[in-house]
């Protein structure tokens, strides 16, 4: 069983950068495909991107295509997701989350493990 741990949130002004991390505990690790997902206030949560267990295969919602990374490091047992050219409607939970498969999920129930997320406000 999977225990996911988010970090790196905060307070930024627009066009800022952050770096979000979840750690993960358990073993295989490289076996589970890892996404991150956000919920603004009054909203559902959504997709924002996902990485496959090897690391080598990832998507992205349109919304944050081109100026969200993510990425992972299996030695770690950590994933990251690194956002650029921040926007106030990137406001919002960030969560992490973690599935067992060899594809790359992209739907909330898709997902068996999930961190108590982290707060991200990108200030206008």
């Amino acid at each position: 069983q999977a225990r996911l741990v988010e970090s790196g949130g905060g307070l930024v002004q627009a066009g800022g950068s952050l770096r979000l991390s979840c750690a993960a505990s358990g073993r295989a690790f490289s076996g589970y495909a890892m996404g991150w997902f956000r919920q603004a206030p009054g909203k559902e949560r959504e997709f924002a991107a996902a990485i496959s267990g090897s690391g080598r295969n990832t998507y992205y919602a349109d919304s944050v295509k081109g100026r969200f990374t993510i990425s992972r490091d299996n030695a770690k047992n950590t994933v990251y997701l690194q956002m650029n050219s921040l926007k106030s409607e990137d406001t919002a939970v960030y969560y992490c989350a973690a599935d067992a498969t060899i594809r790359i999920p992209t739907t909330v129930t898709e997902y068996d493990y999930w961190g108590q997320g982290t707060q991200v406000t990108v200030s206008s």
